[in-house]
């Protein structure tokens, strides 16, 4: 008989798988396991995505970090970053394009994403170290999506989905790490050639290496190593743009040149 922990955690994947494969968003997951445990909220996300893997045949390609906006951070009450697993299938560098129908309630941001050149086995004391484990950068675009209604979401509500990840795309041209300023790089994001969206690299933690920094001590301290060829998706230099069937959505950041996709 499963207790109650076990019983919220497997009726919160359910109830995200059941968003997934409907297209119909659900009520927030606090409702279920509340707003603070956020250990509780990975042990969804993990369940969850271990049903991606063996339903869909999905592959991991790497990780995303959420919340390093210290107003978003603000906004759902915590005081660090969060993060979720990304997949070969849902990278759209090929074909820029993506339908609207495999989206849920999208938004577009705009941010660096780094390539691991070695597997991460033990802890690193500070940015500088961050660069010898990175073989690239990428300018890049994620297309985030909630699985939970309105996008009415505390911490628990999107460390459980996967930390609203859906799709992303990277520049076809990386760049070297020495060759970009991770500091002061400014970000614009258009829609159809209008302006949406601009900021820039602090706007990540200060600086993106500070994320990437924060996901690989993180993951040494849960056991985890990051493996050689990882994608990471750094976080949002800027605000999100809610998406639009039918648009075009363009990206530049200094240093790192333009990219673009279409919602068909």
């Amino acid at each position: 008989m499963m207790d109650e922990s076990t019983h919220k955690i497997q009726k919160a994947v359910d109830q995200l798988w059941e968003a997934r494969e409907t297209g119909v968003p659900c009520s927030p997951v606090r409702e279920l396991i509340g707003e603070v445990d956020i250990d509780l909220a990975y042990q969804i996300q993990e369940l969850f995505n271990q049903r991606v893997f063996d339903q869909k045949g999905y592959t991991r390609s790497g990780f995303k970090i959420g919340l390093t906006s210290p107003a978003v951070q603000k906004q759902l009450g915590v005081d660090q970053p969060d993060f979720g697993v990304i997949f070969h299938q849902t990278d759209i560098s090929l074909s820029h394009s993506v339908a609207f129908e495999d989206l849920m309630q999208p938004k577009v941001e705009a941010e660096m994403a780094f390539i691991l050149g070695c597997d991460v086995t033990k802890t690193i004391d500070d940015i500088e170290d961050v660069r010898k484990v990175l073989d690239s950068v990428y300018l890049s675009m994620e297309i985030v999506g909630s699985r939970v209604l309105n996008w009415d979401i505390r911490i628990t509500d999107t460390v459980a989905d996967n930390a609203s990840a859906s799709h992303y795309i990277l520049s076809e041209h990386a760049m070297e790490i020495g060759d970009v300023d991770f500091e002061a790089a400014k970000m614009k994001l258009y829609e159809n050639g209008e302006l949406k969206s601009e900021g820039s690299a602090n706007a990540c933690m200060g600086n993106p290496l500070n994320a990437v920094l924060w996901l690989c001590n993180t993951f040494i301290t849960r056991g985890v190593e990051l493996k050689k060829g990882d994608v990471i998706l750094s976080g949002a230099l800027g605000p999100m743009v809610p998406c639009t069937r039918g648009a075009e959505y363009r990206a530049e950041i200094e240093g790192l040149g333009e990219l673009s996709f279409n919602i068909n």
